[in-house]
Parts: C-alpha cells; sequence; structure tokens
C-alpha cells in the first residue's frame, strides 16, 4: 500500500456519515485544533478521530465502502471484514478503493462511554464529557490541551506550529492542564516555559 496516497475526508464530511451512530468518538490531531479554532489553519495530509475499541465494528460497518487495514511500526495488512484488531493494534486506516486513496485514520482507545484515558498513559483518565467539546456545527473533538499533549512526544515542524497558534488561544484552565501533564511525561520539554511566561 502507499502509505501517502491520502485523500482525506474532511471533519465534515466524516461527522455527516457518523450521525446516526450513538457511539462515543471525536476528531484528534490537527484537525481537532482546526475544530477549536473555528477555521482551517494548515493543510492536514489525513483525518484522525478515536473510537472506542470495543465499538470499531459498528464503525467499520457505518464506514462499509471503505477496506480497512491496520498499521503497526510502519506495516500495513488488510483486516479481514469480520475480524477484529489485535490488542496491540492501536491505529486502522479506512481506503476508498474506487478513489485509491485513504480516507481515514482510525485510533482505537480504551476509555469508556463516560471515561476518556490517555493512550500513553492510561492512569491519566478523565470524563469524557471534559475532555471532548464540540465544534458550532456539532462535530465532536479532543479537547486542545490533550491534543498538544500527544503531539509534545515526537514534535515535527507541523505540531510546533500547531502549538504556536494555540498558544495565545488557550484558556488559563488548559495552559494548567497541559503543563502538569508534560511535567508529568516530558519534564524537558520547551513548551513547559512557553506556557508558564
Amino acid at each position: 500500500m502507499d502509505e501517502y496516497a491520502w485523500l482525506a475526508w474532511t471533519p465534515e464530511h466524516l461527522s455527516q456519515r457518523l450521525q446516526h451512530l450513538a457511539r462515543p468518538w471525536c476528531v484528534v490531531g490537527g484537525w481537532a485544533l482546526d475544530l477549536w479554532h473555528g477555521q482551517q489553519t494548515r493543510e492536514h495530509n489525513d483525518l484522525e478521530f478515536t473510537v472506542r475499541r470495543e465499538d470499531f465494528p459498528l464503525f467499520r460497518q457505518t464506514l462499509s465502502e471503505l477496506k480497512f487495514y491496520t498499521v503497526k511500526n510502519g506495516a500495513f495488512e488488510c483486516l479481514p471484514e469480520h475480524d477484529l484488531p489485535g490488542d496491540d493494534i492501536f491505529q486502522v486506516w479506512g481506503f476508498d478503493t474506487e478513489a485509491n486513496a485513504w480516507r481515514v485514520d482510525v485510533m482505537l482507545e480504551a476509555g469508556s462511554a463516560q471515561s476518556w484515558v490517555y493512550k500513553r498513559d492510561t492512569s491519566i483518565v478523565y470524563p469524557r464529557a471534559e475532555m471532548v467539546a464540540l465544534s458550532a456545527s456539532g462535530i465532536p473533538y479532543l479537547r486542545p490541551a490533550a491534543t498538544l499533549l500527544f503531539k509534545a512526544k515526537n514534535t515535527r515542524p507541523k505540531d510546533q506550529g500547531d502549538f504556536t497558534r494555540a498558544l495565545p488561544k488557550l484558556s488559563g484552565e488548559d495552559r494548567q492542564w497541559l503543563v502538569d501533564h508534560l511535567q508529568r511525561l516530558h519534564p524537558q520539554h520547551e513548551w513547559i516555559a512557553d506556557l508558564t511566561h
């Protein structure tokens, strides 16, 4: 598979397709920040959203026109129609064979309908209602502080740009949340100084 053959859906398009599915999900990554900003601030190569692992079959059924592939360590494997991703799989990409392009990047999470769990440290748990917000058009997205915490681990130029654009708009509560969790997980991160000055 060509991992660069992306022609991602927009969050709006995804939301329309999922509107009748009564299971928790939310946009993450760069698009989550742009939903928070209320406008697109940069180009996005993909569209990432999270679902609970146990709900994946329902999302797959709803997006049945896509062919799904598990992704691990850069390797892609076709996921047979009725198979579940293994417990060591946290990412599944959806491929549109008609368009010959990837459409969505599905992240599998361990949370419950009420609780959000940080994938990289499952001791970090918060009420889902506190971690997921809705855009003006009703699209669920991960709050900016948590989105930036994910981006902090391996900060690429686009992640730094996302942080720089978000910083002036972050609430005091979000700044403190991000500082607390950066100090816990990435205590030498340069963003800590930016957030506390």
